[in-house]
């Protein structure tokens, strides 16, 4: 699951580079901020966040 996401967050980043939203420098920051949180004692919790959200989806 860990791929999707990271594959959904690149493709928004991509989209919104093409669409002007955001610049390059703040798309290397946003993409430098990810790699480095994910190596933080932060992951696991923002992991757990994550698929709890997702699995509380279809129950909507």
């Amino acid at each position: 699951m860990a791929l999707t996401i990271s594959l959904l967050l690149g493709l928004a980043l991509f989209l919104m580079l093409r669409a002007h939203i955001l610049g390059w420098g703040a798309a290397a920051v946003a993409a430098g901020f990810g790699f480095f949180l994910a190596s933080t004692g932060a992951a696991e919790p923002i992991n757990q966040l994550t698929t709890a959200l997702i699995n509380a989806i279809p129950d909507l």
